[in-house]
């Protein structure tokens, strides 16, 4: 069991930075895919970023590639999101969360019906 606890939203002007990170509690972190994920007010929830157990392989939305960065660091028990050139249309709630799942592939890690963990989100606001 993890619990995820998200810290690094904020506002920022367009074509900014931000670093958001995520602790998640618990002595079996490297056993958990974990991802991002953000919702936007009026919008359903959405898959933002992922990355595998020992942090071999990422995914990632076709709106933010080339733009986030996704990273863990296992020792530490955390997962980053590095996001650049932000545009006004990432403005939204983002949340750390964990899967359990031992399968890898975008129809799995991609969808929020596979993460048991989640955290409380943190706001990130773009202005333009």
């Amino acid at each position: 069991q993890v619990q995820p606890i998200e810290t690094g939203g904020g506002l920022v002007q367009a074509g900014g930075s931000l670093r958001l990170s995520c602790a998640a509690s618990g002595r079996t972190f490297s056993n958990y895919i974990m991802a991002w994920f953000r919702q936007a007010p009026g919008k359903e929830r959405e898959f933002v970023a992922a990355i595998n157990r020992v942090g071999s392989n990422t995914g990632y939305t076709d709106s933010v590639k080339g733009r986030f960065t996704v990273s863990r660091d296992n020792a530490k028990n955390t997962v980053s999101l590095q996001m650049d050139n932000l545009k006004p249309e990432d403005t939204a709630v983002y949340l750390c969360a964990a899967s359990p799942s031992q399968l890898w592939y975008s129809g799995s890690y991609a969808s929020d019906l596979k993460y048991t963990y989640w955290g409380q989100g943190t706001q990130v606001t773009v202005s333009s």
